[in-house]
């Protein structure tokens, strides 16, 4: 009978018979749960929609990887470092202008992200980790480690209590030789500032950035300048008061920037830190894929910590529809895992970060208020207050910094104040 049909006729029947047959296939693929391994080695299980997701991502590295190194061709190995627009007469306008389209340049790359292979790279010399290290001897990591070898305090009890807790499962960190990495450098920064000590969430941070410096001592300068100089001050002490005014100033941006969900929630009495609290502390690293969350942290790295909160916010409000529909606190914490758990895409996330979040919201930490409020000023920004409350004895303000008009340079990132052995730090807003 098929030998009297046409091959058009035939094409014709065949479309017809697959479209039928389409949704059953779909159906099944929906179902069809399999497990792969992502580039840094973790077991991630999903259906083979997911798989086909994470395969367009990685083709999306392989392309950014090649744009990264025609512009190494290009301007040179390092050109990144040169993106700072100095003062004086003795910079040219045109190594000005160069280090301008350097930075716009960079800024725009690195929210693509930045490949695999040049991370370690990028990361040690954008954060600040290699000039952190470049302060103090050669030798001070392998001082460090042998200095606290065998000693035992609550926080290397706390370390060996939590190291097989750590990404279980995993072909390298849950072995010996992994958890006596790890080990290391979780004790030796306990060493190092005993004010932070040890606190449950850094095992992820570290063990993730062990991953991806690949030694030791960079992982552990990394740690440094995350703890130090990046993050929000007081996050991972004992008291966790930094942590405590993050969970505050998220729920008064939720209800700002999305007031539907944020009413929704207050009906339900669900309190966002219980989910929060994870994100915050172990910087996505629990919640989100590992390619994901490093792509936050590729900007965390290069624009502050503003950039947790944003990508919290973003969480939320790619979900808005479903959260509202929601009956119950379980219910939200089931949205808001499942969508965490199935973000391979970096994209799907990053896009509504930058869509939805104007201005940036700042925040800052007890002293002086009118001291940061005539700094502000000073470099032509407006100042909202939003609320004040009391966390303890201390008052925490939360306010807006606004442009007051066009700049023609490059926004501060923001200052790092210090008040006798503390530094606090004033966030302001970039251009996006």
């Amino acid at each position: 009978m098929y030998g009297t049909k046409s091959k058009i006729d035939l094409a014709f029947e065949y479309q017809s018979q697959v479209a039928v047959l389409r949704p059953s296939i779909h159906s099944r693929r929906a179902n069809l749960t399999v497990k792969f391994q992502d580039l840094y080695g973790f077991t991630v299980e999903g259906n083979v929609d997911d798989v086909n997701v994470l395969n367009e991502v990685r083709e999306k590295v392989r392309q950014q990887g090649r744009v990264w190194w025609a512009l190494e061709a290009s301007k040179g190995a390092n050109w990144y470092l040169h993106t700072t627009i100095g003062q004086g007469s003795a910079l040219t306008s045109s190594l000005k202008f160069s280090a301008l389209t350097n930075a716009i340049t960079l800024k725009k790359l690195i929210r693509k992200g930045i490949p695999p292979v040049l991370r370690p790279k990028i990361w040690f010399s954008l954060s600040g980790a290699a000039k952190k290290k470049s302060t103090v001897p050669d030798s001070y990591y392998d001082d460090l480690t042998k200095a606290v070898e065998g000693k035992v305090t609550p926080a290397t009890r706390q370390i060996d209590h939590d190291l097989p807790r750590t990404f279980p499962g995993h072909p390298w960190l849950d072995t010996p030789e992994g958890h006596a990495a790890l080990r290391r450098v979780l004790v030796a920064y306990s060493f190092r500032d005993s004010d932070v000590g040890y606190c449950q969430g850094l095992n992820y941070v570290a063990a993730l950035l062990l991953l991806v410096m690949k030694t030791e001592e960079d992982a552990f300068w990394m740690l440094a300048v995350l703890l130090e100089n990046v993050l929000v001050n007081d996050c991972y002490t004992t008291n966790l008061s930094g942590c405590h005014v993050e969970q505050r100033v998220f729920k008064d941006l939720l209800a700002k920037k999305c007031p539907r969900i944020a009413s929704h929630l207050e009906a339900l009495e669900f309190d966002v830190s219980l989910v929060t609290t994870e994100w915050f502390l172990c910087l996505f690293s629990k919640s989100l894929p590992s390619e994901t969350t490093l792509r936050v942290w590729d900007v965390i790295f290069y624009e502050g910590a503003k950039v947790i909160f944003n990508v919290a916010l973003a969480i939320f409000k790619m979900k808005e529809d479903e959260l509202i529909l929601t009956h119950h606190v379980g219910e939200v914490i089931n949205v808001l895992q499942m969508t965490t758990h199935h973000l391979f895409d970096p994209d799907d996330l990053l896009t509504v970060r930058q869509i939805s979040l104007f201005p940036i919201f700042v925040y800052c930490f007890p002293f002086s208020q009118l001291d940061v409020f005539f700094l502000i000023a000073l470099s032509g920004f407006h100042v909202i207050i939003l609320s004040c409350f009391l966390l303890g004895t201390t008052v925490v303000s939360l306010f807006v910094i606004t442009r007051r008009k066009p700049v023609n340079k490059i926004p501060t990132k923001g200052w790092t104040v210090g008040v006798g052995k503390k530094r606090y730090l004033v966030l302001l807003p970039h251009l996006w």
